[in-house]
């Protein structure tokens, strides 16, 4: 079982990156479950979603607690976590220092140019895509297509795409 645990504020789509997660892995023939935590349920306030991905059906339903992966959608929260996934994928332009692979993408700057919002859920997901082979991109895109209308869907896609493409270039 593949284990994701997504980190950052209120009302930057964690729990809808979460969902995205899950709905591309179901779109790749896996089983997937996705659902969020929150503290104080405001615009702003620390936020955590999980996704689990497997071959087989999911019968747990506590939070993850041991990630093989975090996404960090808002850089200030690393301070006050625990980064020893095996893999780290980070929202920023600057260096982040992890005992596992660590991959940083400026997602919200891409999500920026191609979306007009500084949205950083779909390129992150893509480069997490791109790092652990967890999911396709086809399958994200998918995903992606189903739940926004589609100037928003393109937006967020080519973002996607343009963060995949990033990693891939970088591995």
């Amino acid at each position: 079982m593949f284990q994701v645990r997504i980190h950052g504020r209120g009302g930057q789509g964690v729990v809808t990156a979460a969902e995205l997660l899950s709905v591309a892995a179901f779109e790749d023939g896996h089983h997937a479950q996705a659902f969020p935590v929150f503290g104080s349920e405001r615009t702003g306030a620390p936020v955590m979603a999980f996704c689990r991905i497997d071959g087989r059906p999911i019968r747990t339903r506590e939070p993850v607690m041991h990630p093989d992966a975090l996404v960090i959608q808002d850089p200030t929260l690393l301070h006050a976590l625990d980064l020893s996934a095996a893999l780290v994928v980070v929202n920023t332009t600057g260096t982040v220092q992890a005992p596992g692979r660590v991959v940083t993408v400026p997602a919200s700057a891409l999500a920026r140019e191609h979306l007009g919002r500084p949205m950083p859920g779909a390129p992150l997901l893509a480069a997490l895509a791109a790092a652990s082979g967890i999911v396709t991109l086809a399958g994200l895109e998918h995903a992606i297509r189903e739940r926004f209308p589609a100037a928003v869907a393109d937006g967020n896609i080519a973002a996607a795409r343009a963060a995949y493409q990033g990693v891939v270039a970088h591995a």
